[in-house]
């Protein structure tokens, strides 16, 4: 019992502690299982692992085979929930390099590592290359963390985030093939009959898999199953899938779960979101139990495998090798720079799924006697350790050195999706400016997607939001929901992560012309709050420009625009093209002169009244938006 408890124990704090310190999880786990697993036979009196996975006739959690057939349930549900991730929409619209990094990279990584793999520690070709399908993968678990505090060019992030979200089913699948491939001949897996049993395998796996992923899906939108038990009923078809399949075609089960996440995340199902995340805050509990088990299962022979030259050797091959040709060829034509290459090339860190099928394989393949399985465990775990300490410790320093690190985060982020925000955001995105609009309304979402701009739904009570990669470079923060109470929490809890260069929200509807309440965080002006920007933006949609020649100048339009009931003043723009808050640079004494403008929206000011050109830049008067 003590045991038991103190894994799940264990887990958690790793992963608390790989949250706070901003590691990837996977780090802490492997290191705790190692320190209650083989190294702690160093230590204890009778030589014995505090943790001890496997009964050994006197101490041990799992009897006989119950370790992995635990270790295949996890890991189906693992595979599971990252099949739910992966949408053929994203695949498409990703670009050329990121599909050309999960379709050419993983080809480049599968052989090149596979013969690197049997030429240095003379392994069967089937061992070379189920070691080296293990090792495509770059999960998004492991790359998050390590980028989450470098501001890098919204292309880079977005490049590795995608890479590592779309691979992981991808490396997982293959890695699952070659193995049933190597399974089905029990060392003969080229003769007729293995061949036969392996088209058995992707038979039973692929038809399982659709199959069952239609029926719950068909269950779901018939509101056959009650709300209550919606995550619990998925769950138990999820493993009800992977027995059955092995029962009809031993080792698809792997397959049929895969398939199956994959067909129901591309599925326009009512609850897949509250379906995802239960499957997502189960795997946190599965992985952290998980990989202290697997690491405190390797004994300190298994260790010794890791330290030699060919280990290192392989690591280096693999690294510095075969990562950059892989990268540079499947980005050869884009417009990513060498530089950016270069560090997307020293980016790849192997995670949690490389890890635990490769426990859960080579395991299984060193009890059927297979040579070369002794291999298969240590060397992942060996890739997996070295690849996250050497990005975690130099991915920042490394950016500098190549010079992809922004030196200023630039990019803005908008809360709040209404047709005031779109208007702003499509006149930001016009100069230059990287902008991400967020709202936990999926409609107000589609609107601003529709429009050209980058989007997407999330509620900023959740702490999910400081892991988006896309955010990296974002340095503004701009409150700008209906919500007064959710504008002071935005500002108050990300602005630190996102407002750098600075954050700032509409007034509340209390504080409109109370001049006592002004505060650094003011947006545009002291009478504008959310219902005036509305009003301005459903009766003229558009934003002007007006050149303005000194401070007195200034001032004498922002009171005519005060003075008409449908117009907001925005921003101050300089001859340089930069933004300017205006509360904020008036503020801090900035200097108008000649060739600066204001940039309102609503009404457009009578050009005969005072000296300047109006020019409507964004929208049009009487436009719908």
């Amino acid at each position: 019992m003590l045991e038991l408890a103190g894994i799940i124990i264990l887990g958690i704090f790793a992963q608390w502690l790989a949250w706070r310190l901003k590691l990837p999880a996977i780090l802490p786990l492997i290191l705790i299982g190692l320190l209650v697993g083989p190294v702690s036979t160093l230590y204890t009196e009778d030589g014995t692992k505090l943790i001890e996975p496997i009964w050994n006739g006197s101490k041990g959690l799992f009897p006989g085979e119950g370790l992995y057939y635990f270790v295949s349930l996890a890991i189906s549900i693992i595979l599971f929930e990252g099949g739910l991730t992966l949408k053929r929409s994203e695949v498409s619209n990703v670009g050329p390099a990121i599909t050309k990094l999960i379709t050419l990279g993983t080809v480049v990584t599968f052989f090149c590592a596979g013969v690197a793999a049997h030429f240095i520690f003379g392994l069967s070709w089937q061992m070379s290359f189920l070691f080296s399908a293990l090792i495509i993968v770059t999960g998004p678990t492991v790359i998050t963390p390590i980028l989450r505090n470098i501001p890098l060019k919204k292309d880079v992030s977005a490049i590795l985030k995608w890479e590592g979200i779309l691979i992981d089913p991808i490396g997982a699948l293959v890695a699952v093939l070659v193995f049933e491939f190597i399974s089905v001949g029990e060392g003969q897996a080229y003769t007729k009959t293995a061949l036969i049993e392996f088209g058995k395998i992707l038979l039973f796996g692929f038809t399982f898999g659709f199959t069952f992923a239609h029926g719950l899906a068909f269950a779901i939108k018939k509101n056959l199953i009650p709300h209550y038990l919606l995550n619990v009923v998925s769950l138990s078809v999820v493993l009800l899938v992977f027995v059955e399949s092995d029962l009809f075609a031993h080792e698809s089960g792997l397959l049929a779960v895969v398939v199956m996440g994959l067909v129901m995340g591309n599925m326009d199902l009512p609850n897949i979101k509250e379906l995802l995340y239960f499957k997502e805050s189960l795997s946190v509990l599965l992985i952290s139990i998980l990989f202290i088990l697997l690491a405190a299962n390797i004994n300190l022979e298994d260790m010794q495998l890791m330290y030699t030259w060919q280990t290192a050797l392989l690591f280096g091959i693999i690294v510095f090798i075969i990562r950059p040709i892989g990268v540079f060829l499947s980005t050869y034509g884009s417009d990513l720079k060498r530089n950016e290459k270069l560090f997307i090339s020293w980016v790849g860190p192997r995670g949690i799924v490389a890890a635990g099928i490769a426990s859960l394989f080579g395991s299984k393949l060193l009890a059927r006697g297979e040579p070369g399985a002794e291999y298969i465990t240590p060397l992942v775990f060996t890739i997996v350790l070295g690849t996250v300490l050497l990005n975690a410790t130099t991915a920042r320093p490394f950016a500098r050195m190549v010079g992809v690190f922004l030196k200023k985060s630039e990019g803005i982020l908008i809360i709040g999706a209404s047709k005031a925000s779109r208007l702003i955001a499509q006149y930001l995105q016009r100069n230059d400016r990287h902008v991400v609009v967020i709202d936990n309304n999926p409609t107000n979402i589609e609107k601003a997607k529709s429009l050209g701009l980058e989007a997407f739904t999330a509620n900023i009570f959740s702490d999910t939001l400081t892991d988006n990669l896309e955010l990296t470079d974002v340095g503004y923060l701009i409150a700008m929901t209906p919500n007064a109470d959710i504008n002071k929490y935005a500002i108050d809890k990300f602005r630190d992560q996102f407002g750098e260069n600075g954050s700032f929200r509409i007034v509340d509807p209390d504080e409109v012309g109370d001049e006592e309440s002004r505060e650094r965080h003011e947006l545009f002006s002291q009478k504008d709050d959310f219902v005036t920007l509305m009003e301005a933006v459903r009766k003229n949609p558009a934003i002007h420009e007006i050149e303005v020649r000194d401070s007195s100048q200034l001032n004498a339009f922002l009171r005519r625009i005060d003075g008409q009931e449908f117009s907001c003043p925005l921003f101050i723009k300089d001859p340089e093209g930069e933004l300017h808050i205006i509360p904020s640079y008036m503020r801090t004494n900035g200097v108008i002169e000649e060739g600066f403008k204001l940039v309102y929206m609503g009404e457009e000011l009578d050009a005969k009244q005072g000296s300047g050109q109006v020019v409507t830049l964004y929208g049009k008067p009487g436009a719908s938006l």
